[in-house]
């Protein structure tokens, strides 16, 4: 009797805890580390940055694979984004209004070219962001402090992992060969 009582009380807090995350109503974790805290503002910043690249391959691309994975790109990572906001929220991150530099400088280099040199460029800076992505999102799913930066981190890498599986087959197609620290890892 006493174990059913305990039950019901952990279904109605894990309730609680459901409804107030999905409401953005939970507290602030106090758990997370600035690790965790740097992992969701870079999490956020490298997505809405493959939202702008995919945004511009979704236009720019010659191959109908590339212009479509940029669209999968602008489609995931917009829901990655707004999933990741909600924890940043939970871990005290203010979502950042740019993105990275290199990202920045990714992109002006990528609108300045055309046809298959634009194809072949967005390839292999796909695979290689993915890449680093994945590891990144890995790590912190394996070491981070906070549950939900954890969990957020651990969905994000299932995505990611089927964006490099993708990319790679593109790249495979476009006979485009790329050269990474991670790929001996």
């Amino acid at each position: 009797m006493k174990s059913n009582r305990m039950l019901k009380i952990a279904a109605a807090c894990c309730s609680i805890v459901v409804v107030a995350a999905a409401t953005g109503l939970s507290a602030q974790s106090s758990d997370a580390s600035p690790m965790d805290k740097k992992f969701v503002k870079e999490a956020l910043m490298g997505g809405m940055a493959e939202v702008q690249l995919g945004q511009l391959a979704a236009q720019k691309a010659k191959s109908d694979d590339v212009k479509q994975f940029g669209q999968q790109m602008v489609d995931d990572h917009t829901k990655l984004g707004d999933q990741m906001k909600g924890v940043a929220g939970q871990v005290g991150v203010t979502p950042p209004g740019s993105v990275f530099p290199k990202d920045q400088a990714l992109m002006a280099k990528l609108q300045a070219m055309s046809g298959d040199e634009f194809d072949k460029a967005y390839i292999r800076a796909m695979v290689k962001d993915h890449e680093k992505d994945l590891a990144d999102f890995k790590k912190e799913s394996a070491t981070g402090t906070a549950q939900p930066v954890k969990d957020a981190a651990s969905q994000g890498s299932e995505v990611i992992s089927h964006h490099l599986e993708m990319i790679k087959q593109i790249a495979q197609a476009h006979n485009v060969t790329v050269k990474t620290d991670m790929a001996s890892k």
